[in-house]
């Protein structure tokens, strides 16, 4: 059954007839992104420290802010445990800003200093820059440990919906590389651009995450179609899952792309990586960072955040 909050959500918003992202440019659509959390996401929780930093990309001269949190009582601790978070909104919308709470709430639960990364969005920036950014703050985090106190071998990666995406597909990326994440979270993470999924059949009207939206994300990010088979695109249509980080993945029971996080999940399980899976079966895309109104969102964040503490823990 329909969580009765997000049925009163779902309610309001038909009622509301305010204009589905799609039907908006992307600016506006980021703007109206920005301007409604208030509505949904509680108020923001105060940590040690907030900061941030502007690091280079590798032969661009672009900028690429990446936003700290500190957790409440670390104060001068060093060598904490970190967490790379890639914010969700289909590659095209949301920040930094829009995931200002629930970055505070997992860095004060989990212990972890978080860097929120502001990578570049779509269709200004289209694939595989989002990617890219993701690499690059990691590799940043990593070489940059003195100066941020953390630990470099208990760095995760993590993301939701698009920023899940992202995460596994760096996962797949930095295998090979000297220093590894830790661990990947992958909150209602995309994993395959072919939306082949029965539950984008399923779930793909009136649950807040529609069929249209999706297709307007994907036009924006994947322009040219052949690249949806692409790994970097496509996690789970990468040739192997094999020597991957623990994994936790988190779904919901009335969201398109619940079948496909699960299928990821089985075949990171299938290669032998450590992965727990858990499914909010009443609940919708995006729930996670909409604790306002609804309640399983602080049951997510503290499952999150639980999960972090254990697998970073020394």
């Amino acid at each position: 059954m329909l969580d009765p909050q997000v049925k009163a959500l779902l309610d309001l918003l038909v009622a509301s007839g305010i204009p589905p992202l799609q039907t908006l440019s992307p600016a506006q659509a980021r703007d109206a992104v920005l301007r409604r959390r208030t509505l949904t996401q509680a108020d923001a929780p105060t940590v040690e420290r907030v900061r941030d930093h502007a690091i280079g990309r590798d032969g661009d001269a672009l900028r690429l802010v990446v936003r700290e949190y500190r957790p409440t009582g670390a104060g001068t601790q060093r060598a904490l445990p970190a967490l790379i978070y890639l914010h969700g909104g289909g590659w095209t919308v949301g920040s930094v800003k829009t995931y200002d709470v629930f970055c505070r709430t997992l860095s004060n639960g989990s212990g972890c200093v978080v860097l929120s990364v502001d990578y570049r969005l779509a269709p200004e920036f289209a694939f595989p820059a989002a990617y890219e950014d993701s690499l690059a703050a990691f590799r940043w985090a990593v070489h940059q440990a003195d100066a941020l106190g953390i630990d470099a071998r208990r760095i995760a990666i993590g993301g939701d919906s698009a920023g899940g995406n992202l995460a596994a597909a760096a996962c797949l990326a930095l295998r090979t590389e000297p220093v590894q994440p830790a661990f990947q979270l992958l909150i209602y993470p995309a994993t395959d651009q072919r939306l082949a999924a029965p539950s984008h059949q399923t779930n793909g009207q009136g649950y807040f995450l529609t069929s249209d939206l999706i297709d307007w994300f994907r036009g924006n990010y994947l322009p040219v179609p052949a690249d949806y088979a692409d790994w970097r695109a496509s996690p789970l249509l990468a040739p192997s899952h094999e020597a991957l980080p623990p994994a936790l993945v988190l779904t919901a029971g009335y969201d398109p792309l619940r079948d496909e996080g699960l299928q990821y999940a089985d075949a990171l399980s299938s290669a032998g990586v450590p992965t727990e899976y858990v499914c909010f079966e009443r609940q919708i895309h995006g729930f996670i960072t909409m604790n306002r109104i609804i309640s399983e969102a602080n049951t997510g964040a503290d499952l999150c955040a639980a999960a972090l503490r254990r697998a970073l823990a020394r």
